[in-house]
């Protein structure tokens, strides 16, 4: 395609048991100046639906008339998960544990081999999105491989209070791409299958961060000092120790100590009572929005910080700054 021209293309996939095609929606935007291939993609979890809102924002910007370099927009990646509403494909694979996937494979193999060939190889850099799994809330964050000085660089310009050095996990896009030497971000943040107008935001206005730190996009002519962004070295899940109704006493992002109580179990007559507590100090970064819980099931997820204090007035910061100040398309009302 020439420079300066946008292309939306219908790649496509395997057709479902009825006989309907199926096609993977991709749009390029390719800059009048030459620079690097950003991929920025969606629903890999099908039902993870924060991120489309995301790249459909994106998309609508109008600094994109300024872009150098080419962007590719993969806004549903699990189109067939995303029909159904569900994570995972009609094999019940998880898509996110296929790659680099293999054409003669399962269909999650064959999905994941074609996303690796048509879209990741060519790219130079790549921003997942995804959200909590269905019931459980993510703050906004981003997990990625912190000990590569490229990957840290871009992960600090995203503007979020919580970077979580995560581990590459087998079959998962971040481990494959990072064996390609393509440096990858996977942002979270909010639930599967809401919307969620605060994690939608502060996605838009990272990745309009990192692509001006790679000069896909100019500068905004401000200098702006944005809070610094704390890296959890550390994460744990605090678990409930028996079934019954979960009350939640602190909010999403908020800062524990350790042995703080930080929900009640309870049956449904109040006669039978557990406190949940905080295992270790931290921050929470993620917590289930299910009141039915039944014993061992992940409840709150804690990541730890050398300064939980510092953590939570980083927290505190971008929660009172990022609505008013992230991009927002000016004929368009929030989502409530």
């Amino acid at each position: 395609m020439a420079p300066g021209q946008r292309v939306t293309m219908d790649l496509p996939m395997a057709s479902i048991y009825s006989h309907t095609p199926i096609t993977l929606p991709v749009q390029v935007v390719r800059g009048k100046r030459d620079g690097p291939r950003l991929f920025v993609s969606a629903a890999v979890h099908g039902d993870e639906i924060n991120g489309v809102e995301i790249i459909r924002r994106l998309l609508r910007l109008p600094q994109l008339g300024k872009l150098r370099g080419t962007l590719l927009a993969i806004p549903i990646v699990n189109v067939y998960g995303f029909v159904n509403r569900s994570r995972y494909l009609p094999d019940r694979r998880d898509l996110n544990r296929s790659f680099p996937g293999s054409e003669r494979g399962s269909m999650a193999a064959r999905l994941a081999e074609f996303f690796m060939t048509e879209i990741v190889a060519n790219s130079n850099y790549g921003i997942d999105l995804h959200t909590g799994a269905v019931h459980r809330e993510n703050l906004p964050q981003i997990r990625a491989n912190l000990d590569d000085e490229e990957t840290e660089r871009l992960a600090r310009a995203f503007h979020v209070p919580v970077l979580l050095n995560s581990n590459l996990r087998d079959g998962s896009l971040r481990q494959v791409a990072a064996e390609h030497g393509i440096p990858i971000l996977l942002y979270e943040g909010g639930e599967a299958l809401r919307f969620d107008e605060h994690a939608i935001r502060a996605g838009v206005k990272g990745i309009v961060a990192v692509m001006r730190l790679l000069g896909m996009l100019p500068a905004t002519g401000r200098v702006r000092r944005n809070t610094e962004p704390l890296i959890a070295r550390a994460s744990t899940w605090v678990r409930a120790g028996r079934s019954g109704i979960l009350r939640v006493t602190v909010p999403l992002g908020a800062r524990v100590r350790k042995g703080e109580v930080i929900g009640v179990i309870s049956d449904p007559l109040g006669q039978q009572e557990l406190e949940v507590c905080a295992t270790a100090a931290g921050i929470i970064i993620g917590r289930t929005n299910l009141p039915l819980v039944n014993e061992g099931e992940a409840l709150f997820h804690l990541a730890r910080f050398e300064s939980t204090r510092d953590a939570a007035d980083i927290v505190d910061a971008f929660q009172a700054d990022e609505l008013p100040l992230g991009p927002v398309l000016d004929e368009e009302a929030p989502i409530v």
